[in-house]
């Protein structure tokens, strides 16, 4: 999909046709200028004047694939009344940009006819009342338009809008059930559907392994040497690796055959498969798809949507599961991982293509996969959670670091952190709001961008920070519970 954000600025005909004509020049100036630096195309589309001006730019905005957001601005004073028809309708992500044509007033050039047409000021405040009267959710994004922090603002809510596009269309495919007897991998299908658009099914593992059989040793040939130029081959078991590249094909070729993203399974339902999906797994996701665990298909789709949302439309996000604690006084951190499948996206060096026993489901040989140690550096975790009746997204600001231990008998991918605001506080608030085992790690998303795409797909926030308690968690959880129930009658 080739996503672009629609420039609409807002004025009125009092002022003339030459003040409407400049308005215009200037807007497709910032426009074009402001494409040169963000990750998207800001495409100018109307200087809007009336209701119905308004009204039809955001019909075309709601049925163009490509317009993933609109960007809005009143160079001069746009009354609002004659938003109101369009906004109501607006099914887009919206964002206000309160900003000016100009950097600083003139001292000598200022006078009535500036005044005119310079009031940003005037209409950014008139504009900013009626998205508040409406309700509407908006990001509102305030400085002049050349600086590099608004650009850069500017830019992450374009990814989080491209992580509302991505999720409106996502299909999650599940290769069986989910984990016997799990709670926080369950979820209402039907909500999420209506909240966040997910489409999620079931296909069974037998025409997965009816697909596998219909690979071609040419085919698997061809992703080999793929996986020899993309990793450092540090087995001599390569059936196991071919086994893997069968399996990739095959779930690869049925997801995009239906239009699916990301997908999930379990290693209790592997019928007709000899191996557990490893290093196909994390070199699907290593694609842009996303993966779920023990059929976890919240996560699945979330790794897709994040990874969506990051550099260059595929950033370092990856599936993650909070495995064991180091509790050395000083020395408290995470060790994150899971049995296979970790994303490659957030290796600190070239990934090692291992064989190793994997003692848990019903695997009948020897599974590769990709072993690796994560990259030092600030990051998220994230969990999607069903709390019955609405969504609760929660957030953890981490810091991660180089493994403090070499743990040469552990062969998965592993990723060790420090929690926000300590492990064991970090801990206490993160089972406080019922944040799930499995998360997406994510150097390249930040909380805000998480905070905007949960905002505009109108579902609960929770941010874990330096600065959070757990008595200020549950106070606020408390009353976010209050506002969702009020919120629901």
């Amino acid at each position: 999909m080739n996503y672009e954000f629609w420039f609409v600025v807002g004025s009125q005909f009092l002022y003339g046709p030459e003040v409407l004509e400049t308005v215009a020049q200037r807007a497709a100036e910032m426009a074009e200028e402001l494409s040169r630096v963000l990750p998207y195309p800001l495409v100018y589309k109307v200087t809007a004047k009336t209701n119905q001006e308004i009204t039809d730019v955001v019909k075309e905005a709601n049925y163009d694939d490509n317009c993933a957001g609109i960007v809005a601005w009143c160079h001069t004073f746009s009354p609002s009344k004659m938003w109101i028809n369009g906004l109501a309708n607006l099914q887009k992500p919206y964002c206000h940009l309160a900003t000016q044509y100009n950097v600083e007033i003139p001292n000598e050039e200022i006078d009535m006819d500036f005044m005119n047409l310079n009031q940003a000021a005037h209409g950014d405040r008139e504009h900013g009342f009626i998205v508040a009267r409406l309700r509407l959710p908006r990001k509102v994004i305030a400085g002049h338009w050349t600086d590099k922090t608004v650009q850069k603002r500017l830019g992450d809510w374009m990814k989080a809008a491209i992580g509302v596009a991505v999720s409106k269309e996502m299909k999650v495919m599940r290769f069986g059930d989910n984990m016997r007897e799990v709670a926080v991998t369950e979820g209402d299908k039907v909500e999420v559907q209506t909240k966040l658009g997910w489409q999620v099914n079931t296909w069974a593992v037998g025409d997965l392994v009816k697909e596998m059989n219909a690979v071609t040793d040419a085919e698997i040939d061809a992703l080999v040497e793929v996986y020899k130029a993309s990793y450092d081959v540090a087995t001599d078991n390569m059936d196991a690796i071919r086994y893997q590249a069968r399996e990739e094909i095959a779930i690869k070729r049925m997801m995009d055959a239906e239009g699916c993203k990301a997908f999930s399974n379990t290693f209790q339902d592997l019928y007709g498969m000899e191996q557990l999906p490893g290093l196909a797994s994390q070199h699907l996701m290593a694609q842009g798809y996303g993966y779920g665990g023990e059929g976890d298909w919240k996560v699945s789709a979330m790794t897709a949507i994040m990874k969506a949302m990051g550099e260059n439309g595929n950033g370092a996000s990856a599936f993650m599961e909070d495995y064991t604690y180091n509790l050395v006084p000083g020395a408290e951190y995470s060790l994150g991982a899971h049995m296979l499948e970790v994303c490659p996206s957030v290796a600190a060096g070239k990934p090692r293509i291992e064989t190793h026993h994997l003692g848990i489901g019903m695997n009948q040989k020897d599974p590769a996969r990709l072993v690796f140690e994560g990259k030092e550096g600030d990051a998220i975790v994230v969990s999607l959670i069903d709390m019955g009746g609405r969504l609760r997204l929660i957030c953890q600001d981490i810091h991660c670091v180089k493994p403090i231990l070499p743990m040469p008998n552990l062969p998965v991918a592993r990723v060790m952190w420090r929690a926000e605001p300590s492990l064991t506080t970090g801990v206490e608030c993160w089972i406080t709001a019922g944040g799930a085992h499995h998360t997406v790690l994510s150097y390249d998303v930040s909380a805000e961008q998480m905070k905007d795409w949960a905002n505009m797909m109108d579902i609960e926030f929770v941010h874990i920070t330096k600065d959070t308690t757990v008595e200020g968690l549950e106070k606020e959880l408390f009353y976010n519970d209050i506002a969702w129930k009020l919120k629901a009658l």
